[in-house]
């Protein structure tokens, strides 16, 4: 799993039948410190995300493990809204 930051939406009025009924979120990855580090992925919600959220996502064949996503074409869903994280005892992101 990684940390990622809800940052925009997506829509797709034509797609995969298979794909349908999906809301698709733009996520950016985060480092350990909650700071934006590296690209963008377009993310299926499977858990009801927002903008601005900070969540936990997964990417590749770890996507399709999920009931929404299983056996469809999926490589990047989300899969929980965090609420706090720390390391080493120290808070890093507080919801």
């Amino acid at each position: 799993m990684l940390l990622g930051r809800v940052t925009g939406t997506v829509v797709a009025s034509r797609k995969e039948p298979l794909m349908e009924g999906w809301k698709l979120l733009v996520v950016r990855a985060l480092d350990a410190e909650n700071h934006e580090a590296g690209g963008y992925v377009v993310a299926a919600d499977t858990v009801g995300a927002g903008v601005g959220e900070v969540v936990l996502y997964a990417t590749g064949s770890s996507a399709r493990q999920t009931e929404t996503t299983r056996d469809r074409p999926c490589d990047a869903v989300i899969m929980a809204i965090v609420d706090t994280w720390e390391i080493g005892g120290t808070e890093v992101y507080r919801k």
